[in-house]
C-alpha cells in the first residue's frame, strides 16, 4: 500500500485496496493504525457476542465483531471507515458484502491502554454525529461499562455499571447483560505488549514503502496520540 506517513486524505475506495498486515481505520481522510487486542477483550467479547447472537436468533437484528468497515459517512465524504469491536445492526439494507454503511443501531467498544483516548473522545463524537443509538464502552481494568443513550441527536450523561450489576440492552426489549458473567476470569495486565509490537510493525510497513526516518516517526506518533 501507500505510504501513510504523508500526511494524505484518503476514502474507503483507497482503504479497500490496502493489503498488508495491519488494520486501520479512517477519521475525517486520516489512516490510524489500530493495535493488537489483549486477551482480556478476546474474552470480554466472545462471553458477550455469545450472548446477544443467542438472544437475536430468529430476530430481525444482528450482532456482527471486528474486523468489520463501518462506513459511517458513505452518503457523502466516504471517508470515516471504523472497526467496532461489536455491532448490532436492524436495517438489513445497510449491509453489503464487506461493510456497513451507516450508523449500527449499537456499537460496543472495549478498551485497552492504547486506545482509550479514541474510544472515549473521538469515536464517542463519530457515533453521536452517526446517530448510534447505543453506545457501550466496556474497561476491563476497572470491570465497568459505561452506557450512552442518543436522545435528540445527542449521548446524555452515561450510565456506570460495574461488575456485578445488570445492563440492560436499551434497543432490544427484554434483553440484558449480567456483568458476573463477562467479568468473572478477567484479570488486566497494567502493561500492553501489543503496543510496542504494532509499533514495529509499522516500521516495517513504511521501510518497505521507502519512507524516511522523520516519516516513519510521525506515523509512529499519530498511531500513539489515538
Amino acid at each position: 500500500m501507500g505510504n501513510l506517513a504523508e500526511e494524505k486524505k484518503y476514502t474507503y475506495g483507497d482503504y479497500i485496496k490496502w493489503d498488508n498486515e495491519i488494520r486501520y481505520e479512517l477519521i475525517d481522510g486520516a489512516a490510524y493504525a489500530m493495535a493488537g487486542v489483549s486477551t482480556a477483550h478476546q474474552r470480554i467479547s466472545r462471553k458477550i457476542l455469545t450472548q446477544f447472537d443467542i438472544f437475536l436468533r430468529g430476530k430481525t437484528c444482528e450482532i456482527f465483531s471486528a474486523p468489520f468497515d463501518v462506513r459511517l459517512n458513505s452518503d457523502t465524504f466516504d471517508d470515516i471507515v471504523v472497526q467496532p469491536d461489536l455491532l448490532v445492526i436492524c436495517d438489513k439494507s445497510k449491509l453489503d458484502s464487506k461493510s456497513v454503511s451507516g450508523a449500527p443501531d449499537m456499537v460496543i467498544e472495549i478498551l485497552s491502554n492504547s486506545n482509550t483516548r479514541h474510544d472515549t473522545i473521538v469515536k464517542f463524537r463519530l457515533y453521536q454525529k452517526a446517530g448510534v443509538r447505543e453506545y457501550w464502552i466496556i474497561d476491563p481494568g476497572t470491570k465497568s461499562v459505561q452506557v450512552y443513550i442518543l436522545k435528540n441527536k445527542k449521548y446524555g450523561i452515561g450510565s456506570i455499571y460495574r461488575e456485578d450489576d445488570v445492563v440492560p440492552v436499551h434497543i432490544l426489549d427484554g434483553f440484558q447483560i449480567n456483568l458476573a458473567d463477562v467479568f468473572y476470569d478477567i484479570v488486566e495486565s497494567d502493561a500492553d505488549e501489543s503496543e510496542t509490537l504494532i509499533k514495529q510493525k509499522i516500521s516495517e510497513v513504511f521501510k518497505e514503502a521507502g519512507a524516511s526516518d522523520e516519516q516513519i516517526k510521525k506515523a509512529i506518533d499519530l498511531w500513539s496520540r489515538k
